[in-house]
């Protein structure tokens, strides 16, 4: 198998997982990974709504996961409180992106719809298609347990249309307490790394704070910007960066096959 990647250097800025599927990828094709981690994931600040949702799933008609982090504290909560994941039964389950849905398949949760596109926009496109028309909509109950801070369309839009939504936190990322900053900016300055990946707007405003920097771009001016999905990508652009990789598919594995692509001319 030709290694692909073999010689070039990628930084990650996700939190350091051994089974990450970005990293995985990338060291398949013989990247050198370099982690600079610049969010961590933690619970929230209060469990409060998050068990109120909990307890009370009987009153859903959905949920929602935007992540396999969601899937994952959502679950370690619910096991807190003396709940199963197969109360999920009766509701119907959404989840964004096959990360996500294979999470919750690994927990034996049945998953009713996977969009095709994991913008918040093509997540209501997908329900509408599924259920037949933004009308059968109304009245229905929405939960969503993901991120502290996350973009409001898909509640907004969803609330637009008739539906009641729970909007609750299941973790928050925080920034972390250390990382090898100097390390990083010696290699940036350097010319070592070839590629830097973003995979949320929270990865790329805290690598500015990381740098206590508003312009990304003098900083990584030498490397090539690869962003997971258009979110990111235009987060990116508000800190002065020029995105040269970024797939058609919103995933880590999608995101390291859109890297080797670049790199060997595949467009």
């Amino acid at each position: 198998m030709i290694k692909t990647l073999s010689g070039r250097t990628v930084l990650i800025t996700r939190p350091l997982d051994a089974r990450d599927e970005l990293a995985g990828g990338l060291e398949a094709n013989g990247a050198r990974i370099v982690w600079c981690p610049t969010i961590e994931i933690t619970e929230p600040e209060s469990f409060a709504a998050l068990d109120a949702a909990i307890n009370d799933l009987f009153g859903y008609d959905w949920i929602i996961f935007t992540s396999a982090n969601g899937v994952e504290y959502f679950g370690r909560r619910a096991q807190a409180l003396g709940h199963h994941l197969a109360e999920l039964d009766d509701v119907r389950v959404c989840a964004i992106g096959e990360a996500t849905a294979e999470k919750l398949r690994d927990v034996a949760v049945h998953v009713d719809l996977v969009p095709g596109e994991a913008k918040a926009e093509g997540v209501y496109r997908a329900l509408c298609d599924y259920l037949g028309s933004a009308a059968e909509l109304r009245t229905l109950n929405f939960l969503l347990p993901r991120a502290a801070v996350a973009r409001d369309y898909l509640p907004r839009v969803l609330t637009d249309a008739g539906a009641r939504v729970d909007d609750v936190a299941a973790y928050r990322t925080v920034a972390p307490e250390s990382s090898d900053l100097g390390r990083i900016k010696a290699l940036l300055d350097g010319g070592g790394i070839d590629c830097v990946t973003f995979t949320s707007s929270s990865t790329v405003r805290n690598f500015a704070k990381l740098f206590d920097v508003t312009e990304l771009g003098p900083l990584l001016g030498g490397a090539n910007i690869a962003c997971i999905g258009g979110v990111t990508a235009q987060t990116a652009h508000e800190f002065g960066l020029t995105v040269t990789i970024q797939p058609a598919e919103t995933s880590l594995a999608a995101l390291a096959n859109a890297i080797s692509d670049h790199f060997t001319g595949v467009r």
